[in-house]
């Protein structure tokens, strides 16, 4: 089956003043639904969300002023506003930070967040799995292999799964009966010998 590939998507690098609005629970819920459910109102987010229009509009207008939501003027009418993500993905290097400290301990929340995040979905999979076919519960799931890596072949090694990644995004069939949206999760840690 011969599948139309998607546009690329769109990323940010994340900077100073981008990462400090970021690193807010609220708000790093509020950019994630607007990544996987698409284009939405500040009403229809605290529906989600569970939380009160009042805090998604306010907490949308200061993500909207750093570029990580934008209005979507193609939907609404009158005084109705639909939001959608500005980017599809954010990247960041942690000494990118170094040189401000505000910056820096957003970050590491953020970083934080991602790893609760992580946790929170994992063990939503294991309370739900017995419903899910044997063919998805044999594909999803986790792993972990131990290398030993320079910090530039790491780099690398995260770039071609990045690349990988991409192809399989730009390539997926939606329109196929048994397709389901899977978040895929990348971490590189050291071991705890502690730094070198």
């Amino acid at each position: 089956m011969d599948h139309e590939r998607k546009p690329a998507p769109r990323g940010v690098r994340l900077d100073h003043r981008q990462v400090r609005v970021l690193a807010h629970p609220l708000r790093m819920r509020l950019v994630g639904a607007l990544r996987v459910n698409g284009p939405a109102t500040a009403t229809r987010l605290a529906e989600l969300l569970d939380t009160n229009t009042g805090a998604t509009s306010y907490h949308l207008r200061q993500l909207a002023e750093v570029g990580l939501v934008v209005e979507d003027p193609e939907r609404g009418s009158g005084r109705q506003r639909y939001w959608r993500a500005g980017h599809d993905f954010t990247q960041w290097d942690t000494s990118d930070y170094d040189a401000d400290p505000d910056a820096r301990a957003a970050i590491e929340w953020v970083e934080g967040h991602q790893v609760r995040h992580l946790t929170e979905v994992a063990e939503r999979w294991f309370a739900a799995r017995h419903g899910w076919s044997a063919a998805w519960r044999d594909a999803l799931g986790m792993g972990d292999t131990f290398l030993t890596l320079t910090p530039r072949r790491l780099a690398a090694l995260k770039a071609e799964l990045g690349e990988v990644l991409e192809r399989h995004r730009a390539e997926a069939a939606v329109d196929e009966p048994d397709a389901e949206r899977v978040q895929v999760f990348l971490a590189a840690y050291p071991l705890p010998e502690g730094p070198r």
